[in-house]
């Protein structure tokens, strides 16, 4: 079992939502606190990530494991009910479609340093065109696409620009009132400018 997994014991018990699949958001947000786990510098902040992580998905009454294989790492959430002492029991899964399994591993191919050039000339380009606003917001999703995903941020997907306005974007970028109104717009305009300029 990887380092950064709960132990169901470790929880009280009784914190158990309805039976059924986890809604997106409780599942996007596992997956995003679990990247930042991966990703930081400290003990403190990994153990934050770590309990905030847990305790959400204890609320509805999951359980999360990283399991690795030949095609990466993925987070796997299962419901706690499954699992007895760190150990999913076969003869208690009921529904196969209530576990959850997402990507860890999902990342660009790209070299960083040339993903980053890339990026921040988007969000030059989108400054010098469309003003200082958009370019904020353009800049701080080069931030995010490239050291979350190393990804160019034309090939955003829909989640990750969602994960961008609902997650990073708030608490990382520090916008102002300006920033936030224009935040979908900005988004569009990124993906024009870094479609123009990857051409």
């Amino acid at each position: 079992m990887a380092d950064d997994e709960s132990h169901p014991d470790d929880r009280d018990e009784g914190s158990h939502s309805d039976d059924g699949p986890l809604p997106d958001d409780i599942v996007a947000r596992a997956l995003t606190l679990t990247r930042r786990m991966r990703e930081a510098v400290g003990d403190a902040e990994r153990a934050a990530y770590r309990e905030e992580r847990d305790g959400l998905l204890a609320e509805h009454g999951y359980v999360p494991r990283t399991r690795e294989d030949d095609a990466g790492e993925t987070l796997v959430l299962y419901p706690e009910e499954w699992v007895e002492n760190g150990v999913v029991q076969v003869d208690r899964i009921d529904d196969v479609d209530r576990g959850v399994e997402r990507s860890l591993s999902g990342v660009g191919g790209d070299d960083w340093a040339a993903v980053e050039a890339h990026n921040r000339a988007v969000a030059e380009r989108v400054a010098e065109e469309h003003g200082d606003v958009h370019g904020a917001n353009a800049h701080a999703f080069a931030d995010f696409m490239g050291n979350h995903y190393r990804k160019r941020v034309e090939a955003a997907t829909p989640a990750e620009r969602e994960e961008f306005r609902e997650e990073y974007f708030p608490r990382n970028a520090w916008p102002t009132d300006d920033q936030r109104a224009a935040v979908e717009r900005s988004l569009r305009l990124v993906r024009e400018v870094g479609e123009r300029t990857a051409e």
